[in-house]
């Protein structure tokens, strides 16, 4: 029997576990539409594709299975495209549908097309960012490109793929067996383990170290594999060391854990990555602002250092440092065998840094030390500091917290405890404003049952305020924390430091200080929004908000102050080649 693809696309959807779509309409995608209003699946209906595609991004970080984005063609998918190059740069699977024009218009520039080097060939903007773009030429090849997107988005190094879908062969019929039978086909394809022979190697090497650490990346987070990672330096007494990606791997109050290391790490465990006799990365791509920019004094010191690398991708092996061994091995799988091997080898728990443990606890005690005053201070316009101290102590150890880029990024990854893993959603290949505040989106309606908290800035809240509209008519009770010092913060700082301007980088009008009024907007869409008038009030206020269980913003007012920086970045030498300068506050 015939059907209409729109109609078999939805079916297989739900077969497949699908419980929310992301995205907006157009004129080549309500034929999906009209469908999804019958289905069981949720609709989250934006109003930015940009917000679509970060939401799914959020979703699928929680869930560890591909989101999907439904797009118009044109403007919608470049839209979307932001938030799908941030997906792709952090490895997240995602499955973007596209409409497009009909396939008989090919080469006629029909609305909204895209076509000036090409014709039908809108997928190709997709193509540097993407696993793979597909355009369907053919209906009845439709079912069979579909089951190779959702594969390839979660097989390997995950990531996103589109399916650009011309909107005649949305409303064409096919044949139900096309459809029926990708039910004998798998939904999941089995990863590469790790083989004993190499599983014992890694293991005696890293039993011999002198001064191992273990590196771990957002792979780790990916995979599933932060049990099995813990249950290993448990076992082998190894201290671990992350990437911004990677933070929240093993709790930051763990006895092994190091923290975070680069640009935004601390002299501390800088040195203890630096002085490693064996660094074993797990699931890191090694990149450059956890990597010092690659210098070799700072954070990472090879060849001297020997690395064992263990990522999902072979391409990231030996990408950016030598390797001792090498091996393509899914993260979950590969501790597994490393455990395995390990207790058979040394059946007693390795007897080791105990004085490094110490060192540990020390260090955690002189870093609040460090911070304390700004973290206790009164002064308002608040200090970044205490603004991450005050969500802290009034958070949930579970809760998720989503951020966008500048202190709610930087200074979260440095100086805010993670204690679940997988629970802070930070954007990190791309760096992209926006995304902290729709990525909560998606998080909530991922695990509804757990708090989520959005620390976003004033410049990336400013992306994509309407996120707003979709909180308020799909009632997801997230709570933006808005730490507002009327500036892009981070690069006002820095432009300061290099050429002693902020101009281009802060808010104003006539000359003084400009900022929206965030819980005025808030309010506009019909949601609570709080402007915080002191500090005393702002940890009542958020307490308070949690409790509520409806979406809220808070508007804080925060002085521009730099989140220290012990590593180094390149750009700094760029700039400033002989001095050495980096971020500065801004009065």
């Amino acid at each position: 029997m015939k059907k209409l693809i729109s109609e078999q696309l939805v079916t297989y959807l739900e077969s497949r576990g699908i419980k929310h779509i992301f995205g907006l309409c157009g004129h080549t995608n309500i034929a999906v539409l009209a469908e999804l209003e019958k289905s069981n699946i949720k609709f989250i209906n934006v109003r930015h594709e940009q917000i679509a595609s970060h939401a799914a991004d959020g979703y699928a970080r929680v869930t560890k299975k591909a989101a999907v984005v439904l797009s118009h063609l044109g403007p919608g998918l470049t839209n979307a495209a932001t938030g799908v190059a941030n997906a792709a740069l952090d490895s997240i699977p995602m499955v973007v549908i596209a409409g497009d024009v009909p396939s008989y218009y090919y080469g006629k520039h029909p609305h909204q097309e895209v076509n000036l080097h090409a014709d039908g060939a809108q997928y190709e903007i997709y193509r540097p960012f993407v696993k793979r773009a597909w355009r369907v030429d053919q209906a009845e090849l439709f079912p069979e490109i579909l089951q190779k997107a959702f594969q390839l988005a979660e097989s390997g190094r995950p990531g996103p793929v589109l399916v650009s879908v011309p909107m005649d062969i949305f409303s064409t019929k096919i044949e139900e067996e096309n459809f029926r039978l990708l039910q004998h086909h798998t939904q999941v394809v089995e990863k590469p383990a790790l083989d004993e022979e190499t599983a014992a190697r890694i293991v005696e090497k890293l039993a011999k170290a002198q001064r191992p650490v273990l590196y771990a990346g957002g792979g780790i987070i990916l995979a599933d594999a932060a049990e099995e990672l813990r249950q290993f330096v448990e076992h082998m007494n190894i201290p671990v060391a992350h990437s911004l990606m990677g933070k929240g791997v093993l709790p930051d109050d763990h006895e092994l854990t190091l923290g975070m290391t680069g640009f935004w790490g601390t002299s501390f465990i800088n040195e203890q990555t630096k002085h490693a006799d064996y660094l074993f990365g797990a699931g890191t791509r090694f990149s450059e602002a956890d990597s010092s920019s690659w210098y070799n004094d700072v954070t990472f010191d090879f060849p001297k250092t020997k690395l064992i690398h263990i990522d999902i991708d072979a391409s990231e092996i030996g990408r950016n440092y030598p390797v001792e061994i090498g091996a393509v091995a899914d993260l979950k799988k590969a501790f597994t065998a490393l455990n395995r091997v390990a207790k058979r080898l040394y059946p007693n728990r390795i007897q080791r840094n105990e004085q490094l443990k110490k060192e540990i606890i020390h260090y955690r005690q002189t870093l609040r030390e460090r911070i304390s005053e700004n973290v206790n201070s009164a002064d308002f316009p608040m200090k970044p500091e205490r603004i991450l101290a005050d969500v802290r102590r009034v958070l949930p150890r579970d809760a998720y917290i989503t951020t966008d880029v500048g202190w709610n990024k930087n200074g979260v990854g440095q100086q805010f405890p993670i204690y679940t893993p997988g629970s802070i959603l930070t954007p990190g290949g791309f760096a992209t404003m926006g995304f902290g505040s729709s990525a909560a989106l998606g998080a909530k309606l991922a695990d509804s049952e757990k708090v989520v908290v959005s620390l976003i800035g004033d410049g990336g809240f400013g992306q994509n305020p309407s996120v707003l509209a979709t909180a308020k008519e799909e009632n997801i009770p997230v709570v933006w924390v808005v730490m507002n010092n009327s500036a892009f913060g981070t690069i006002a700082g820095l432009e300061m430091a290099h050429y002693d301007t902020t101009f281009g980088t802060r808010f104003q009008s006539d000359g003084k200080s400009y900022s929206p009024d965030f819980a005025a907007i808030a309010q506009g869409y019909g949601i609570k929004g709080i402007k915080i008038d002191s500090a005393e009030q702002f940890q009542v206020a958020l307490k308070e908000a949690i409790a509520a269980n409806e979406p809220i913003v808070i508007d804080v007012a925060m002085k521009n102050e730099p989140v220290p920086t012990d590593g180094k970045w390149n750009i700094n030498d760029i700039y400033s080649p002989d001095d050495d300068k980096s971020h500065v506050s801004i009065p």
